[in-house]
């Protein structure tokens, strides 16, 4: 296995880690999510019966929002790829919790849409529709503690940058 994704194991809490996960995570999970959305417009072309029914209208839902909530999900990825490779030293356990609650996050929203949307009962979504709670949840953490960890940051540079001042240096 090539070395640099040999390096993008949950384990590496690095900020080079974090960041290379959360980059090729996002953009490989852009193209899946953009090829969910042709397919659903494919359905929708081809005009499929087992989708377009009036009685599916609960399973067009659930699957768009999978759709819609895995494409934002992406590119939230990539964004925080993109905040975690300008992190200077830091909290490390935050930030390894804050990585692994916005990659479960991004797993269990859309599974969870998409799953409850494959069997429908009288209007009302299949089991799968509990894993959209935990996603919010972990979404939540994972947008809480980036917060926290980015604040922090900017507050410890703003600090070094008052001390050089106060130093003359």
């Amino acid at each position: 296995m090539p070395k640099n994704i040999a390096s993008t194991e949950l384990g590496d809490k690095s900020a080079e880690g974090i960041a290379r996960r959360h980059m090729l995570f996002g953009w490989w999970l852009l193209l899946l999510f953009l090829t969910v959305g042709a397919s659903l417009e494919a359905l929708h072309g081809f005009k499929v019966a087992w989708y377009l029914n009036v009685g599916q209208e609960t399973r067009r839902l659930l699957w768009r929002l999978a759709h819609a909530h895995g494409t934002f999900l992406a590119l939230v990825n990539i964004a925080f790829a993109l905040t975690a490779a300008r992190w200077a030293a830091g909290n490390q356990r935050r930030r390894g919790i804050a990585s692994a609650c916005l990659i479960g996050a991004t797993i269990a929203l859309p599974s969870g849409f998409f799953l409850g949307g494959l069997k429908v009962y009288g209007g009302d979504p299949g089991l799968g529709i509990w894993l959209t709670p935990l996603g919010v949840v972990l979404l939540f953490v994972a947008v809480l503690l980036t917060a926290l960890e980015v604040t922090s940051g900017w507050l410890a540079q703003k600090e070094q940058k008052g001390q050089r001042r106060k130093h003359g240096t």
